[in-house]
């Protein structure tokens, strides 16, 4: 099982504080850093210094780390245009050489839009538009050098493109695509994605959506094998229940709750949680780790968890 960390900037942190975070995680042999790609806090929380750019932090990671791969969990579609942001991933990608990892979700967050003055429409729009989205950057990624792309949909038309630049990965970096909705969200997952995501569900439940993803694939007649499927899972790990009470008091949870919705305890109990959604069907895992100065916490982790689901 591959052990991704997984961060939420939003609710504060500098970019120096990001950098240690994958630092340590890149020091520690987990597997890639990911973050959240929001620009609002939530929660009684200060989020100071205040909201960091999701691509602006990881072009600065590509140049900063140089073995951990990348990524966003998940990138708004409506943040952004596709095709600018098929260009400045294909260039984090260059600029990591090739590690680098796009998440891509319609957004659901809107006082953070009403907050930035960034539009938000309904929610068949939004999935309307990351349809469209995904088949834009697909699309520009895979076309041929020298040759042009063409689209034209309901919310975005490309004419005469040259479709450049091209990333580093070919046939490009691994597109991820993540949700609890039983029926758009797979279906966008067996057509367009390298992996599907399940968002903080437990392990009965994504192998339940698992299961859907790979209904989807068979009637797209896309083999279910191909499609990597991973967790997003919030972990409170800890020596002894001294330090589990007290890494839980610090991000504002309690022990009982977080051991019943997340990976909680000493270490071979974590490890023993994180193998039942390695049962229920992932291959890999997002630990969401909230408290992000607490880099002995990852260390932990590490060197105690990570060798028992390897």
């Amino acid at each position: 099982m591959r052990l991704r960390v997984f961060t939420e900037p939003q609710q504060g942190a500098s970019y120096e504080t990001l950098l240690a975070v994958a630092g340590c995680a890149e020091e520690e042999g987990f597997d890639a850093f990911f973050r959240s790609d929001h620009y609002l806090k939530m929660g009684n929380v200060d989020g100071l210094p205040g909201p960091t750019d999701a691509w602006v932090t990881l072009a600065g990671l590509a140049r900063d780390t140089t073995r951990i791969r990348l990524g966003t969990l998940l990138t708004a579609a409506t943040f952004r245009l596709p095709g600018p942001l098929a260009i400045a991933v294909a260039q984090v990608d260059a600029m990591s050489g090739g590690r680098v990892e796009l998440g891509l979700g319609a957004g659901w967050f809107e006082a953070e839009h009403r907050a930035y003055g960034v539009p938000f429409p309904s929610t068949g729009e939004r999935f309307a538009r990351l349809e469209e989205q995904l088949a834009v950057i697909t699309g520009l990624w895979s076309t041929p050098q020298g040759s042009t792309f063409e689209y034209s949909g309901s919310h975005y038309r490309l004419s005469e493109s040259p479709a450049l630049p091209k990333p580093v990965q070919r046939p490009h970096p691994p597109i991820i695509v993540g949700g609890g909705g039983p029926t758009r969200t797979p279906r966008l997952a067996a057509r367009y994605a390298d992996e599907y995501n399940t968002p903080f569900l437990g392990p009965s439940d994504a192998a339940a959506q698992f299961g859907r993803v790979r209904q989807a694939c068979e009637a797209v007649g896309r083999d279910p094998s191909t499609l990597r499927l991973s967790s997003a899972v919030v972990v409170c790990c800890g020596s002894d229940e001294a330090e589990i009470r007290r890494r839980a008091k610090a991000i504002g949870r309690e022990v009982a709750e977080l051991r019943t919705n997340g990976a909680c305890g000493d270490p071979a109990e974590v490890a023993g949680r994180l193998a039942e959604w390695r049962d229920a069907g992932a291959s890999t895992v997002y630990l969401q780790v909230l408290d992000l100065s607490d880099l002995d916490h990852l260390r932990l982790i590490g060197r105690e968890v990570a060798p028992l689901v390897g």
